[in-house]
């Protein structure tokens, strides 16, 4: 497996693999955390500019997908239930999906952005817990609860070194 930046011409693959996440989560009682439609084209298209969408590849095929940015992310300017770790400039990890067609896939990708950052910091929805058990078994400790974009609550993670 390797890790990539995504491009835009392989937009309508990064799509289907969310889409995979979706029913995932659905089928797992998760069906909240990304409703229809999220993250939209346009987000991913966004990042893919910014260049902080990446694509994990495996025999010419896209067998995950990840945005991993530079901080600060303005929905971690709020925590509660808890504090950061530390206020050191950190990168962000977010929407991690597999097309669920292998496994390790998910801590292959954590371990590539965990080796990519100084300070690494992560949300996750309370209904998600295989991210949760992912994360806690990467290092990762839980340091309390903030509000994403749309007023829903997640739980931080930050990267324990």
């Amino acid at each position: 497996m390797k890790i990539r930046r995504g491009n835009t011409g392989e937009i309508d693959e990064i799509m289907k693999v969310y889409e995979q996440a979706r029913a995932f989560m659905r089928k797992n009682g998760n069906a909240t955390q990304w409703e229809a439609g999220y993250p939209s084209r346009e987000l991913i298209l966004k990042e893919i500019q910014a260049e902080c969408q990446y694509v994990c590849e495996e025999e010419g095929r896209i067998a995950a997908v990840f945005s991993l940015c530079s901080g600060p992310d303005p929905t971690y300017q709020q925590i509660w239930d808890g504090q950061w770790l530390n206020e050191y400039p950190y990168n962000v990890l977010h929407r991690l999906a597999s097309c669920g067609e292998r496994n390790g896939v998910g801590t292959f990708c954590l371990r590539w952005s965990i080796e990519q950052s100084r300070e690494l910091r992560v949300d996750t929805h309370r209904a998600n817990l295989p991210m949760q058990r992912l994360l806690k078994k990467n290092g990762f400790v839980e340091c309390g609860k903030i509000r994403v974009a749309d007023g829903t609550e997640r739980i931080a993670f930050q990267l324990k070194k």
